[in-house]
Formats: C-alpha cells, structure tokens, sequence
C-alpha cells in the first residue's frame, strides 16, 4: 500500500475527486475502491471520481467515473473542474484541448472561470410533456411549474427506471421558466441514483431543449441549478446544434492523501 495525493474540486456544487495518473498510478478497473472515494460517509466524498491522464495527442485525458464506480459517458462540470486542476499543475495556462470519452474537447480559463466546449447536438426527440438529447450523455427534460417542492428522490427515479430508459438509463432534468433566457434546473443523476447540486450536461440539454419547443429564442442562456449558475450558448442548424459551450466557474476545495 502507497500514499498518493488526491484534489476536490467543485462546479456549481458538482463535487469530484481528482487525481493526476499521468503515471498510471491509480488501477482504473477498481471499481469498490472509487465507490468508495465518492462515499460521502466513509470515503472522500463526491459525485465522482476523475482521473488526468496523459494523452499523445493532446494536453491531456479525462477518464471520469460516477459515483457507483462505474466509468460513464461526458460530465461537463467535471470537464470544467479537469480543466481548472490542469491549469493548477501546470500543464495549461488559459487554453486547453482534452481527449473525453466522447471526443475531443477545447476549453479557455480564466481565473478560475472556465468555457468548456462541448459535442454537437446532433437531434432533440420531442414528446407531448419531455425532451431527450444526447449532450455527451443521455438527457430527459420537462417543465415543471412546482419545480421547488418536487421530491426528486422519486420524481427522478421514476423517469429514470421507466420504459425506454430503464435497461442504459437516463439523467432526469426538470425545469421551471423564470424569464426569455433564465431557466431553474433540478437533475438526478445516473450512477450517482440522486440529486446533485448541478450537472453541466443535464444544464446544456436544458438550455436546448427550451430553444428547440420555443420557451425561449436566446441563443445564450442563464440556467439556475441549486449550486449555482451557469451559461450555456450555442448555435442552432436546421434539425442540430453546434458550438456548444458550457460556461461557469471551477473551484479547488482541498487536498489530502490516500493509500491504495
């Protein structure tokens, strides 16, 4: 067993464990350990675990796993928080360009405010009450009037396990309209099977899914989640989206050391 040292990081409340296996120090396919990283009663704490990594071809490689300690699809507050752990070691100054596990990524810092890029929006399927879209990872959308007092523990968990989402599973967004370009977000996650704070992909799927049914004409949007704010922009093409940024602040919280 060695000692090897680890970050919090926080994006609107997101919380993550970060680790810089550039040396391939940390066994990725050890998925009791990372649950048990995220614990927040006999662990660290947090809504996942991220790993940088290097990569040939570019400044560097996030590897994310959720809070179940399994790895997952894009996490864009995570991609946001990497981003801002690798301008703290070093590797970044105020441009990055990352491999994910849906592709490439660019980002810019500064001081601590980070504009990630995110993937194409290639469709938005439309229902009578919900949205789902793939933001770099599977989203549900709906309006929610009482949105304040809905017990997501249920609500989310309900949408999450229903038909057709059951056997992949899907993160649970419900918003309520505040104005033309500001919209509260609510999200349950998958593989943390909860509420989180914030979620960025889940913020962005928002923002899109309010532009394509017509909630709002802003091709820049403010999304209130219960950690903070964030902004999304993008451009709409004729049946997609592209230059999707994800927009909002990286905070490292504290560091400490493990033994593995």
């Amino acid at each position: 067993m060695s000692t090897h040292t680890f970050y919090k990081y926080q994006g609107t409340g997101n919380d993550f464990v970060m680790i810089d296996n550039r040396l391939s120090v940390f066994d990725t396919k050890n998925s009791l350990l990372i649950a048990h990283l995220c614990n927040r009663r006999i662990g660290v704490g947090a809504d996942g675990l991220i790993l940088l990594e290097s990569d040939p071809n570019y400044d560097f490689k996030m590897v994310y796993f959720n809070a179940d300690g399994q790895q997952s699809s894009m996490c864009g507050n995570g991609g946001r928080c990497i981003v801002a752990f690798a301008h703290f070691l070093g590797i970044i100054q105020d441009e990055a360009h990352f491999l994910a596990i849906d592709g490439s990524h660019s980002a810019v810092y500064d001081n601590g405010y980070i504009e990630l890029k995110m993937q194409d929006v290639l469709s938005v399927f439309s229902k009578e009450d919900y949205f789902v879209l793939d933001t770099g990872s599977p989203h549900y959308v709906s309006l929610k009037t009482n949105l304040d007092s809905l017990d997501m523990a249920s609500e989310g968990a309900l949408v999450r396990y229903s038909e057709p989402f059951k056997s992949s599973g899907v993160n649970v967004n419900f918003a309520k309209k505040i104005n033309a370009d500001t919209f509260a977000v609510r999200t349950y996650e998958r593989g943390v099977e909860a509420e989180t704070l914030s979620c960025g992909t889940g913020s962005t799927a928002v923002a899109i899914a309010m532009f394509h049914s017509g909630q709002s004409t802003s091709k820049v949007m403010n999304l209130k989640t219960l950690g903070g704010d964030l902004v999304v922009r993008f451009e709409p093409l004729s049946s997609s989206y592209s230059n999707v940024w994800l927009c909002g602040a990286a905070v490292q919280v504290f560091k400490g050391t493990l033994e593995w």
